[in-house]
């Protein structure tokens, strides 16, 4: 199933053909660095595939597989999925994540990708906030989150890692919702086909 477009990129269920990309982009050591801190081995890359991006999952709340249309290529996952908090989902609010093969970094995609699923969180899924956690050092990722006007909300220290916590609040909730924001809301979402 298609869930979303924007004039580059698709979004669709995973399917066992992209098993192969999947293990290259999870085996890359850039691709990781932030993410996970090293790379995975195959049997971890088609493990995570099998239990966590071909297992059904109700609803549109998960991390779809991300094509390049031009090219009819997998190159990664983007999404938005439930924000857990101490006692499970916190209602009307997700995390974004967005992982883009090396190969195709550089072009934008991860930026298109992740301004498609902000404005699919607030306007398809109703969410009132979504959140975003990011390496200390993933500047790459930073910037994108700052683009679309992401704020920052806490930092914290996990062992050796430091993880800064973004958030950005749906700016078409009344002033009163959006008041905890740290600054101005700077979006300019794409269009979008929703499916």
């Amino acid at each position: 199933m298609i869930v979303l477009e924007t004039d580059r990129l698709l979004f669709r269920d995973h399917e066992p053909e992209d098993l192969d990309a999947f293990c290259a982009l999870e085996a890359d050591p850039e691709v990781r660095r932030f993410v996970g801190r090293t790379p995975r081995t195959r049997d971890s890359a088609e493990r995570r595939f099998r239990d966590a991006f071909l297992s059904p999952a109700a609803g549109r709340f998960r991390l779809w597989a991300t094509v390049l249309k031009s090219e009819g290529a997998y190159v990664g996952y983007c999404g938005v999925y439930p924000r857990f908090g101490d006692s499970g989902p916190i209602p009307g609010e997700g995390a974004l994540g967005f992982t883009v093969a090396r190969a195709y970094w550089g072009r934008g995609l991860a930026t298109e990708a992740a301004r498609a699923f902000v404005g699919f969180g607030f306007r398809e899924l109703d969410l009132r906030r979504i959140v975003a956690t990011v390496e200390v050092g993933n500047a790459a990722s930073i910037h994108i989150l700052e683009k679309l006007g992401f704020r920052l909300a806490r930092l914290e220290k996990v062992g050796p890692r430091c993880l800064y916590h973004l958030d950005l609040p749906n700016p078409s909730l009344d002033s009163e919702a959006v008041a905890g924001s740290q600054g101005p809301l700077a979006h300019r979402w794409s269009p979008v086909t929703v499916r």
